[in-house]
């Protein structure tokens, strides 16, 4: 019978401590542009009018980007632990960076294209 092969909690490689670096850094990211695309998203709608085209069309972007994210996010997790079932062991900075990459992206894009408004 084989014995488990369980991955390290923390890495041990220049390379996995970078993906840690890495994870870090994405955290701190999503993190400072979210607080501005709600601070911006705010302000949208204090200035225009509920029922402007504007306000109505970025109010249903930001629900589908969410629903979006989420699947994606989903996907990913479920990717993880159907490896963990079949026994893959992925380290948890690749796992974190993947789940978390879709509400980055997103939540970078949304700031950088509210700020130009």
């Amino acid at each position: 019978m084989k014995s488990p092969i369980h991955s390290p909690i923390l890495p041990h490689t220049p390379a996995a401590m970078m993906d840690v670096w890495q994870l870090g850094v994405m955290a701190f990211e999503l993190w400072s542009t979210s607080l501005s695309t709600i601070a911006l998203r705010n302000n949208l709608w204090q200035t225009q009018a509920p029922n402007s085209d504007r306000v109505i069309k970025e109010n249903q972007r930001m629900v589908s980007e969410k629903l979006e994210a989420s699947l994606e996010t989903g996907f990913e997790m479920q990717k993880a632990m159907l490896g963990m079932a079949f026994g893959q062991n992925t380290p948890w900075w690749v796992t974190g960076r993947r789940t978390l990459s879709p509400y980055h992206r997103r939540s970078s894009a949304n700031s950088r294209r509210l700020s130009r408004s």
